[in-house]
């Protein structure tokens, strides 16, 4: 199995982006699977163009996009992104699409093809915590979920693909107080179990995962 797993650079006054650079430490190999590390740019439409390119370079069995989700405690493998651009902030080349449609000839929404569940239980199973996620957001994050499962569906069938986020790293919440925070070693062995359990699993396991509001 071939794994390209990309991530974001900083973006939103911040100087770095854990995504990125748990993306980078983790190694060449997992489970037996090919790693491909990535780095994609926190931008609007650019994003899903880098993204495509490195599709067709590598042909990979199985995309992994990792961003970050200042705030949550957890690490969350995302189950849906929606087929809206409605940007809080500028993207990191100044663009903030409001009410915006992703693709005019895509579902509404698309669905994780990868094993969330069994992505959580191993997470869990090995001591961090996390959780289902069941929004992406509405910014490149989304957009970037959107994308390549819009590329699975229209071009690539067969290709898994899917986002996970994950928290702020220490030196980020130094002057955010009381915010939830994780080591840069432990998300990106957090990573690791996640694609480890993509090697594992064919199927996603059936398992309470969801939420009440």
């Amino acid at each position: 199995m071939k794994v390209l797993i990309s991530g974001f650079d900083p973006f939103g006054g911040e100087s770095i982006n854990p995504a990125l650079e748990a993306v980078k430490l983790l190694p060449d190999t997992i489970a037996g699977a090919e790693i491909i590390k990535v780095e994609i740019p926190t931008v609007f439409n650019k994003s899903a163009e880098v993204m495509e390119k490195f599709i067709s370079e590598h042909s990979p069995d199985a995309v992994i996009c990792v961003g970050q989700a200042g705030g949550r405690f957890t690490v969350t493998p995302e189950r849906v992104a929606i087929n809206i651009d409605d940007a809080r902030i500028k993207d990191n080349d100044g663009n903030q699409p409001i009410d915006i449609p992703i693709k005019e000839d895509g579902s509404p929404a698309y669905f994780t093809t990868l094993p969330i569940k069994a992505m959580v239980k191993n997470m869990i199973d090995n001591g961090y915590p996390a959780a289902v996620s069941n929004t992406a957001g509405t910014f490149v994050c989304n957009h970037m979920m959107y994308n390549v499962l819009y590329l699975a569906d229209k071009k690539y069938p067969g290709m898994k693909g899917g986002f996970i986020h994950v928290p702020y790293i220490p030196n980020q919440v130094v002057a955010k107080p009381n915010m939830p925070f994780m080591s840069l070693q432990d998300i990106s062995k957090c990573l690791e179990l996640c694609i480890e359990a993509l090697v594992n699993n064919t199927e996603d396991i059936k398992t309470v995962g969801g939420t009440i509001c």
